[in-house]
């Protein structure tokens, strides 16, 4: 009986063994599942990148929540070049994700030119770029000199949360090139990330070309496509200094500067000497006085200096000073600030002026030229705003020999930056767009705090969620604040509610009001108001509208020169000698009576014959974007409706009479 159990426990053993046999994953479905290794310096054939999380403390103030504590950190990201080529201007992407704030990066500045301390975005990888050596060289180059191929950033912040153990790693890792190809980052510790970014075979480089340079070769970037262009071209180079010719060019078809201000940050000490077609806004040599170069160049007058910040702002000249001799004759300088896009004039669209810089040790030789990096450039309040990346060193310009020879003379040195049109985040439309009709006799006017509303401090006096009320069209030729009785007395005869406190106004320095004029079988008319409630004028303004469905059908403008730039947008400015639209100005009586906007009006019409099926009252006659002076301004959410004239009609006739005959008044007034 013994012998038979123990034959029976055998028997299930073995029946347990084949089970676990017969169900155990081979080697290769192990090797399947188990996770990518991450890659090292021994298996990378192309640019590795890593990230080493060093160490965390806890930050005072002390708080309960954990998500909330603070904790200092550091950190170390590399970029080592093992592949076949040159890494030429190279942005590390780091998506960070635990609300860090950085306070120093070694080695690196960050691409977008901010400055520290620096909050990192939570929908966006935080991009890096090489400083002051930006590019990396390949192994087989320099037989592996580790100072030329790899690159080290230090990075010191805070972070917010993942208490130790924990590490915060971030969550990807990779090249801003789309030359390359960076697979997501493995985990070879809880400390570290790591990935390997290899050439990507089916990028095409995306670049602008021009007659004026050189052809690029290996030793230089391509030039780069960009809303906004600024070439730095040192020009003439001595040992301790060097004439740069610093070019802004537009090549934006609705983007435009008034009254440009650049800047630039000095990262070797340098200063500017001197300038022609453009000025410093602040005119001051102390920090060279009591500084290291006035150890350095102990015989130089400074009184002569221009500018020793390491921050210089830069601005245009006055068209005045062109012929200055000490001051203009540089070709496209001397505009008041003023680019416009190439689509509206051509001779307007860039601006340029030269700067003399004076360098310090350790950089005492004609070749040796660093760019100013973290440029900046801004316009006017109506101007859009750019995001500009670090300089790209690109082959030399040539520029034309002035006197008509044909020769070309080459620049000694030339970089190049990349501004692109951006919308900071949080940020408020500049103008806004009023919607009215014949078919009914309200206006849809523009949003509530359409431009922002200021912050409210000890109680609002106006709601700033509450829509904006619908006005009688005489409306639109006041100020905000003086269409309250008008407002109230229209809710009253259109039975509409009126909230209390009543809504905020736009507060936005150009209005437009898009008005449809006519509807008939065969076509229709629309008629266009710019609105400026600013003190100061638009010279050369321009007015762009998109109009999705009624594009192909456009036929004239009558008071402005209207043309179709494609993209369904129909580019507008003032008739030669009427570019000018004034600003806003007082009353006939100052005392009782509400300023007087200025104002331009247009009526512009279209055919059928190219858009069958259009339906206008529907609301194909309204623009899907209108942009004035490059930008974009906030529009309605809603559109007249058919239905207006059931209630009133004989008013809605009536004050649209009115609107034109007070519009009528209000030019012969102007």
């Amino acid at each position: 009986m013994g012998s038979l159990r123990s034959s029976f426990h055998l028997c299930l053993f073995l029946a347990f063994v084949s089970f676990v046999l017969l169900f155990r994953p081979s080697r290769s479905q192990r090797v399947a599942d188990a996770p990518a290794p991450a890659p090292s310096a021994f298996d990378c054939n192309g640019v590795l990148l890593t990230y080493d999380f060093q160490r965390g403390q806890r930050l005072r103030p002390f708080v309960r929540d954990p998500n909330d504590q603070a904790w200092a950190f550091n950190a170390t990201a590399t970029i080592l070049n093992s592949g076949t080529t040159n890494l030429k201007a190279w942005e590390l992407l780091i998506g960070f994700r635990h609300r860090e704030i950085l306070v120093s990066a070694s080695s690196a500045i960050l691409t977008d030119g901010s400055s520290f301390p620096y909050s990192t975005p939570n929908d966006s990888a935080t991009s890096f770029s090489g400083s002051p050596n930006p590019d990396l060289k390949y192994p087989i180059e320099v037989a592996g000199d580790p100072s030329q191929i790899r690159a080290q950033i230090s990075i010191g912040g805070t972070f917010f949360g993942s208490p130790p153990p924990a590490a915060p790693l971030p969550s990807s890792l990779s090249l801003a090139d789309p030359a390359f190809s960076c697979p997501s980052p493995a985990a070879p510790s809880n400390t570290s990330l790591a990935t390997c970014c290899l050439p990507n075979p089916d990028f095409t480089p995306n670049t602008t070309t021009n007659s004026s340079d050189v052809d690029v070769s290996d030793s230089y970037l391509p030039r780069r496509s960009g809303d906004l262009t600024i070439s730095y071209d040192v020009i003439q180079a001595f040992d301790s200094s060097y004439l740069a010719l610093v070019t802004i060019d537009n090549h934006s078809p609705l983007g435009r500067l008034d009254n440009w201000h650049l800047s630039w940050e000095w990262m070797r000490d340098e200063f500017i000497y001197s300038m022609k077609g453009a000025y410093p806004l602040l005119v001051d040599a102390t920090d060279c006085i009591y500084g290291r170069q006035g150890e350095y160049f102990k015989d130089l007058d400074f009184s002569k200096v221009l500018n020793c910040e390491a921050k210089p702002t830069i601005l245009d000249l006055p068209p005045t000073r062109f012929n200055d001799t000490d001051l203009g004759r540089i070709p496209s300088c001397c505009r008041n600030g003023t680019i416009l896009p190439a689509s509206m004039d051509p001779s307007q669209s860039s601006s340029a002026f030269q700067v003399q810089v004076f360098k310090m040790p350790p950089d005492l030789n004609r070749t040796d030229l660093f760019p100013p990096q973290n440029w900046r450039i801004s316009g006017s309040k109506l101007n859009p705003d750019y995001s500009c990346r670090q300089p790209i060193r690109v082959s030399p310009t040539l520029f034309p020999d002035p006197s008509g020879l044909e020769s070309d003379t080459s620049a000694i040195a030339s970089w190049q930056v990349v501004c692109n049109i951006t919308t900071p985040k949080g940020a408020s439309p500049k103008c806004c767009v009023s919607f009215s009709a014949y078919y009914n006799d309200s206006v849809v006017p523009c949003k509530t705090c359409a431009c922002g509303c200021p912050a409210s401090r000890g109680g609002r006096t106006c709601n700033a969620t509450a829509p904006a009320l619908l006005l009688p069209p005489e409306a639109l030729l006041v100020p905000f604040d003086n269409r309250t009785d008008k407002a109230r007395a229209w809710a009253e005869i259109k039975h509409l509610n009126v909230p209390s406190p009543m809504p905020c106004g736009d507060n936005c320095g150009v209005s437009i009001n898009w008005h449809i004029n006519t509807d008939y079988s065969r076509g229709w008319s629309a008629r266009v108001t710019l609105f400026n409630w600013e003190d100061v004028p638009f010279a050369n303004w321009f007015l762009a509208v998109e109009m999705d469905k009624a594009y192909d059908g456009y036929d004239d403008t009558y008071s402005f020169n209207g043309t179709k730039m494609g993209n369904n947008t129909i580019f507008m400015q003032g008739l030669e000698g009427l570019n000018y639209l004034v600003g806003e100005t007082n009353g006939a009586n100052p005392a009782t009576d509400p300023r007087v906007p200025g104002k331009q009006q247009s009526v512009i019409s279209f055919t059928k014959r190219a858009t069958p099926g259009i339906n206008v009252v529907a609301g194909d006659g309204f623009p899907s974007k209108v942009v004035f002076n490059g930008e974009e301004c906030s529009l309605p959410d809603t559109i007249p409706t058919s239905q207006g004239f059931r209630n009133g009609g004989a008013v809605g006739v009536f004050t649209l009479v009115l609107l034109l005959v007070a519009s009528t008044l209000l030019l012969l007034h102007q």
